[in-house]
């Protein structure tokens, strides 16, 4: 049985991974998602464009802008969903450190 899902999936791609980071670019077309999830790792973020973050978690939801370039870091046991809030395609790397 296949679930359903009210936005289309981003699209993650996997540019390194080794004992010490894992590097994952992360495609959002408007309006796609990462579905829920739960960082094990912390993480750094650095967006590829400007991005317009709809951040879904427990306690709500907040909408979050972030210009290409500007990185910034969270600690493991974030718990989110991430949505493309904008109307063009967004896109950040993320690297995990391990």
């Amino acid at each position: 049985m296949s679930q359903f899902r009210a936005r289309p999936p981003a699209v993650p791609t996997v540019l390194l991974d080794d004992t010490v980071v894992r590097v994952i670019r992360w495609d959002f077309e408007p309006g796609a998602d990462t579905g829920h999830h739960v960082h094990g790792l912390g993480y750094v973020v650095v967006p590829m464009t400007d991005c317009a973050f709809l951040v879904e978690e427990d306690g709500g939801s907040r909408r979050i802008d972030v210009a290409k370039g500007a990185a910034y870091r969270r600690e493991a046991g974030v718990a989110h969903n991430v949505v493309n809030a904008g109307s063009e395609p967004m896109s950040f790397i993320e690297i995990e450190y391990k």
